[in-house]
């Protein structure tokens, strides 16, 4: 049976809320802090700043930024361990018995980021919401809930073991599926038993059991893992095009990492005439953004799900942060955020770039740590991922996971970049891959183009091929063990550690 006329009315009333955000975002956004602010009265930070006297002043906003200081996690590690031990009204009201465990993308200890059921409820959830509004919205010939959703998720497999058993580490998308609405679960696949297996050697073949003789209209997840699973449901059902196994697939809800890298597999794989690829900004520290137009790559940034921005200029990171009514489209900056999840003015160390101003649409532009300047090239997330993007679409090739870190001048040698490259489908000739890939950021990135020329300053960049598995290892060998959950590879490191770490797995 088809639900989705029935699912439409519901998600048209979701999508028509938005319309507002184009004249009503600054007053949406001071209602959330107000709203954040008096929810935070009675804990150790709202006691700690005033927040009484903010919400009191003549304007709360102006307060806010004046009593209370930006922070970054370590700030705050010590206040979320007690939270973890059972301590409550610290950062956030009450208890709070779920927190999302994130690598970041330093490679060094985990975060926990606390995930109250508010936070649940008015964040996360009305995020996914939001998603499916906009492409019903999009779509009206869509039999979205004619068939089931794939969604592959982690599990609460944690280095943490609480003293309280109640209290849960793990994946941000185990919290989701363990605590998602029982109606929910008739709509997709798999059971929350097999989702949650922590396992990847055990999930991975119960995932392509569950999910290969069964009608999926859509899917969600991290799309550098779910090509795993994908291709193993082929190699099942021996089908040259998932298309084929699922006819009816008409929709990928993708984030995590870019999708530019596997946007030309994915393609190759699906339906062209009926597929869609939609991209969500969903962290750990919160849902943020949707792509609410699929002719448009830029997302939707959700301006009334418990969140309240501000933003610092990245070519001026020790400015004062801005609010989001003062933003200047095209401009990069780094997130900031205050929500209902215990973070107040908190440093996502996220880079976005204002794409478009009432309402404020963005695109993610990196990190505010993953980037090379080794030499003066300013190289950026954002470049290397279009790079590697239009490259493989030139060559046929497929990556699967790759970094890039700095090689410093030795001998006669200048300096250099070098990648490490882990493919799904290899290109023919590495050697051109490499040429093509430091013409496609010269192209990209004006600073990298001139330390190029005449290579007077930067040699050609190297590229090296890893074995399967290698980043995987990696991750393990540093704490996160949560393969095909919300793990991220830096993609640009300004130093060699983590190329040099990785590279050491190849010989162990």
């Amino acid at each position: 049976m088809n639900y989705t006329p029935i699912a439409r009315l519901v998600f048209e009333r979701i999508a028509r809320r938005t319309d507002r955000w184009t004249t009503d975002e600054e007053q949406i956004q001071r209602d959330v802090l107000h709203s954040l602010l008096k929810r935070g009265v009675a804990t150790e930070q709202g006691r700690r700043y005033s927040y009484k006297e903010i919400i009191a002043s003549k304007d709360p906003y102006k307060e806010f930024c004046s009593r209370v200081p930006l922070v970054e996690y370590e700030d705050i590690r010590a206040d979320v361990m007690r939270m973890i031990e059972g301590e409550s009204d610290v950062l956030w009201r009450g208890r709070c018995f779920n927190f999302a465990q994130s690598s970041g993308t330093s490679g060094g200890r985990s975060k926990y980021v606390p995930v109250p059921d508010e936070n649940l409820k008015y964040g996360h959830y009305k995020g996914s919401a939001d998603c499916v509004a906009h492409y019903l919205r999009h779509n009206p010939h869509s039999r979205l809930f004619s068939g089931k959703g794939f969604i592959l998720g982690g599990s609460f497999a944690s280095e943490l073991k609480p003293s309280d058993p109640r209290v849960r580490v793990g994946d941000l998308s185990a919290t989701l599926i363990d605590k998602i609405n029982p109606l929910a679960n008739f709509f997709r696949v798999p059971d929350k038993r097999t989702a949650l297996i922590p396992n990847w050697k055990r999930k991975l073949p119960a995932l392509v059991e569950a999910a290969s003789d069964e009608n999926i209209t859509n899917i969600s997840g991290v799309p550098s893992w779910f090509l795993t699973v994908i291709k193993e449901v082929m190699k099942k059902k021996g089908a040259d095009k998932i298309s084929d196994v699922w006819p009816n697939l008409e929709v990928f809800f993708h984030g995590g990492i870019s999708f530019e890298p596997y946007r030309e597999e994915y393609q190759r794989i699906t339906d062209s005439t009926k597929m869609h690829f939609l991209e969500t900004y969903n962290a750990s520290e919160g849902f943020f953004a949707v792509q609410d137009d699929p002719t448009d790559h830029s997302m939707l940034l959700i301006v009334d799900n418990d969140v309240f921005y501000e933003f610092i200029p990245v070519d001026d990171l020790d400015s004062v942060p801005v609010p989001l009514w003062e933003l200047e489209e095209g401009r990069v900056y780094e997130m900031v955020i205050t929500s209902s999840n215990g973070l107040w003015r908190y440093r996502l160390g996220d880079t976005v770039r204002i794409a478009q101003l009432n309402p404020v649409k963005i695109t993610i532009a990196g990190r505010t740590k993953c980037y090379i300047n080794a030499f003066g090239e300013e190289l950026m997330e954002e470049n290397a991922e279009k790079a590697v993007a239009a490259v493989c679409a030139q060559t046929g090739a497929g990556v699967r996971n790759y970094t890039a870190a700095p090689v410093f001048a030795e001998g006669n040698r200048h300096g250099r970049h070098q990648w490490l490259f882990e493919w799904d489908e290899a290109p023919e000739d590495t050697e051109k891959f490499a040429e093509l890939l430091d013409a496609a950021l010269r192209e990209e990135n004006s600073d990298y183009d001139a330390k190029r020329t005449g290579d007077i300053f930067l040699d050609r960049l190297e590229l090296i091929t890893v074995p399967d598995g290698t980043f995987d290892r990696w991750l393990r060998s540093v704490g996160n063990h949560k393969l095909g959950g919300q793990r991220k590879i830096p993609r640009l490191s300004n130093d060699r550690r983590i190329a040099d770490a990785i590279l050491e797995q190849i010989s162990l």
